[in-house]
């Protein structure tokens, strides 16, 4: 692990996202609730920040954070850096990408890269494009770089740009995903 690098994270990261909402809560007078964590990253510094993005529970409503906790294990320190709204009013929502009875008149939106349909959709993308592939080499999801979305009768359709890697070499990929009765397919 490098010095000042960020790299992916697992383990504890739902505990360390508790400790994030609970101590923005304390600061901010609030009463989010974690759902769950969407993504960890770590960075090592002296001691180590943990860049988490999670999915909370504000007054009724599900909203994507992120947030910094800043953590020296060996001086029983933690302490939470930042935390903020990823986006303070999205456009469009994950609640956006159930069924919806027809002309709701949303057509094409941008939907954050990160939100947790759009990373469904491409990680089915990537296992798509595999299957169809006669590579050796696995593809391996970098980014997702853009993400559209829209809701037609009774399905979703994303229209994702990949950013993704197989072996040494980086491929962009546009790619068409539908959701239909909770399952992705690819055009």
């Amino acid at each position: 692990m490098k010095l000042g690098g960020v790299n992916d994270f697992k383990d504890s990261s739902t505990s360390l996202a508790r400790f994030a909402v609970q101590e923005h809560n304390k600061r901010e007078n609030s009463l989010l609730e974690l759902v769950r964590v969407l993504n960890s990253r770590e960075q090592v510094v002296a001691g180590k920040i943990y860049h988490l993005t999670i999915e909370a529970v504000d007054a009724g409503k599900k909203k994507i954070y992120e947030a910094k906790v800043w953590v020296k294990p060996w001086m029983n320190f933690k302490q939470l850096q930042e935390f903020k709204p990823v986006h303070d009013d999205p456009s469009f929502t994950t609640a956006d990408l159930g069924v919806k009875p027809e002309g709701h008149g949303l057509g094409w939106q941008a939907v954050p890269t990160n939100d947790p349909e759009v990373q469904d959709a491409a990680s089915h993308a990537v296992k798509s494009i595999q299957r169809r592939s006669n590579s050796l080499y696995p593809y391996e999801l970098l980014e997702v770089l853009l993400a559209k979305a829209k809701v037609i009768e009774d399905y979703a359709r994303f229209e994702l740009s990949l950013k993704l890697r197989r072996g040494v070499k980086e491929e962009q990929f546009r790619v068409e995903v539908i959701k239909n009765k909770g399952k992705f397919y690819m055009n």
